[in-house]
């Protein structure tokens, strides 16, 4: 039987839109040696049935043993590469939720401080901006439940539902004597993947912050956008931000590459078998008219971003600015085991930019290296790592790996020397020397990309 797939590129983020199809299974002729092979698996298996038996058995208390095969199942998939995983059936569904970049909610981006949720802002023409809840906000209660002692993906859970069923908010606010309450119906939110503005009066700044069903026609929206502000004679260029974008959806990042290009390969996927590759091309029609175009990226750049990235700086369409990207360069399969059942993420091939390389634990070096200048007390925390620190990572194809890179960006863009060199580029000014090195060695201790995020949207 065909199962139905999807292919996601991810770091942090997981997600399902391609569809493939499971190839069949192939007919052999076992010799003596795969005939002792598959009797060693047998009997291994046997002695699974045993552990689990005596675990059933004997253990302290009664264990459930659903859970016992889900561990176990874990576990495989967990042992071979950082990227494989079993997602049970509530992770398969926040999964779907995360790449579709929509769901029933009521709009608003929030973190945990001090174990309170904290508005960082309403989402426009959502059922939170339309009833004034404001940035800064101290959301204490919600239907009447205490929300101290809740974990921020928690409390988000809470706060998303089915569409048209109500919700009850207790909010505190700086200036005000006594909470407000709101009470809120959901909607279909639309996640914001895609944000711009006009940079220097002359130049389109977009920044992707994750690839899921929804960037693509954010993209073109915001480059049409865009060139109409700042006037098609007047537009220098754009700049393409994918810093500390960890990475989602394959068809995404081709499609956001083709929006740059006229033609050729952008990504070829490579699984273990040679019938098993694909090789994904460019259409004609670059949307920005052959505009100038600088991306950033740093080490917090990952997956579907080095696809971007990678396709661009080899078909020389776009310069790169900043610092090597996290250098994950596999491709997961998405697997869905059947109702209620969740699903396999599993590695099931390596990508290749169009020139045939490999960024697998390496990344991509871009053509200008900007450092960006760090706070003291930030340092030990805002370089990266990247893939070829991960326990039990994929081998880069040439053995040469690299461990990571700066993944800093300034919270105030005059500080951005990034954004400044590629503000001088646009402008036709030569990069300042002094921010920028050729030298593509790895600096410093760094911490992996591979983490929830400290906010979320719901």
């Amino acid at each position: 039987m065909m199962r139905k797939t999807s292919v996601i590129l991810l770091s942090a983020v997981t997600g399902a839109a391609l569809t493939l199809f499971a190839t069949q299974p192939r007919a052999v002729l076992m010799g003596s040696s795969a005939r002792a092979a598959t009797s060693d698996t047998y009997r291994q298996l046997n002695l699974f049935g045993d552990v689990f038996e005596r675990v059933r058995s004997d253990y302290v208390e009664k264990p459930d043993d659903s859970k016992l095969i889900e561990s176990a199942i874990s576990g495989m998939l967990s042992g071979l590469d950082p990227h494989s995983s079993y997602m049970d059936a509530k992770s398969f569904r926040d999964m779907q939720v995360q790449t579709r970049g929509e769901f029933g909610g009521l709009g608003i981006e929030v973190t945990m401080e001090d174990g309170l949720i904290k508005v960082v802002s309403p989402i426009d023409d959502t059922p939170a901006s339309k009833a004034g809840v404001m940035a800064n906000d101290i959301i204490t209660t919600l239907d009447d439940e205490p929300v101290q002692g809740l974990t921020l993906n928690q409390a988000v859970e809470k706060m998303r539902g089915p569409i048209n069923t109500k919700i009850k908010l207790k909010i505190v606010r700086k200036g005000q004597d006594n909470p407000i309450e709101v009470t809120l119906v959901r909607d279909n939110i639309r996640v914001r993947s895609v944000r711009a503005h006009v940079e220097a009066g002359d130049i389109g700044y977009i920044r992707i912050t994750t690839f899921n069903e929804q960037t693509t026609e954010g993209l073109k929206k915001e480059i049409g956008n865009l060139t109409n502000q700042i006037g098609a004679d007047k537009l220098k260029g754009f700049i393409l931000d994918l810093r500390n974008n960890p990475g989602g959806l394959l068809e995404e990042a081709v499609t956001v590459s083709d929006t740059f290009l006229d033609r050729g390969e952008i990504v070829s996927t490579r699984g273990r078998n040679a019938e098993e590759t694909q090789r994904r091309s460019a259409r004609p029609g670059d949307l920005t008219k052959g505009k100038p175009l600088i991306v950033l990226i740093n080490g917090g750049s990952a997956s579907a971003s080095e696809i971007v990235a990678g396709a661009l700086q080899d078909h020389k369409r776009a310069t790169l600015v900043g610092t090597r990207s996290f250098g994950k360069g596999s491709v997961q399969t998405i697997i869905p085991l059947g109702s209620g059942n969740g699903a396999l993420r599993l590695t099931t091939a390596r990508y290749y930019t169009p020139s045939g390389k490999s960024i697998q634990a390496k990344g991509i070096t871009p053509d200008i290296e900007v450092l960006q200048d760090v706070p003291d007390d930030l340092k030990a925390r805002t370089d990266t790592k990247g893939e070829a620190s991960l326990r039990g990572h994929l081998k880069g194809s040439d053995g040469d790996e690299k461990t990571g890179s700066q993944s800093y960006v300034p919270p105030d863009a005059k500080d951005d020397k990034a954004l400044k060199t590629a503000d001088d580029l646009l402008h036709g000014i030569k990069a300042n020397a002094s921010n920028t090195t050729t030298d593509d060695k790895a600096t410093g201790d760094k911490a992996a990309v591979d983490k929830p995020a400290n906010k979320a949207a719901n």
